[in-house]
């Protein structure tokens, strides 16, 4: 198992080795120990499943006060996987990291707490995997405009299809600072 850092310190980008043969494949998809020497700590405590078709986009989401770490990775289909730095006092504050994450290639991207997390699916349908590090609490759900012009995510989804609540954030600069975590170093 391959751990790189990606250009924002702490987002971390999982490359497995897998297995392949004639009767399939096989791939480790979570190692405590090797996380552990790379810096990941936590204890996560609930698994989600989200099924979606192509186009759907999923975020900016976040928690306060129960923040979440998340590990995602995909099993079926393809999606651009995106974390954005929103902690206040934080060096890259607004900064983004997609990567792509598939099937194909098993990847994971692991997230710490601080960060909003948003998706698209770039196949017919997409089985998007992720484990928290604290448990849902609908009080505290969160989010940022996935369209925040000052942030200037690349989707390249041109009519992403989106609910209800994620259409309703407001940009990064528009969230009162209460309602945003603060960075710790």
């Amino acid at each position: 198992m391959e751990i790189v850092e990606t250009s924002l310190r702490g987002v971390l980008l999982i490359k497995p080795r897998v297995f392949q043969d004639p009767r399939g494949f096989f791939v480790e998809t979570y190692r405590a120990d090797l996380l552990a020497a790379a810096g990941v700590h936590e204890q996560f405590v609930q698994d989600n499943h989200s099924r979606s078709s192509r186009g759907v986009l999923r975020g900016l989401h976040y928690q306060l006060p129960h923040p979440q770490a998340k590990l995602c990775r995909v099993v079926q289909g393809k999606v651009l996987d995106i974390a954005v730095d929103i902690r206040i006092g934080s060096p890259s504050f607004g900064k983004w990291v997609g990567v792509v994450l598939s099937a194909e290639n098993s990847h994971a991207l692991y997230i710490p707490q601080g960060f909003a997390h948003g998706f698209v699916v770039r196949s017919e349908t997409a089985d998007f995997l992720y484990k928290c590090s604290d448990y849902y609490d609908a009080a505290g759900d969160c989010g940022v405009l996935w369209s925040d012009p000052a942030l200037a995510i690349d989707w390249d989804t041109p009519s992403p299809i989106l609910s209800a609540k994620d259409q309703r954030y407001l940009p990064l600069a528009q969230v009162p600072r209460e309602r945003l975590p603060v960075y710790q170093p």
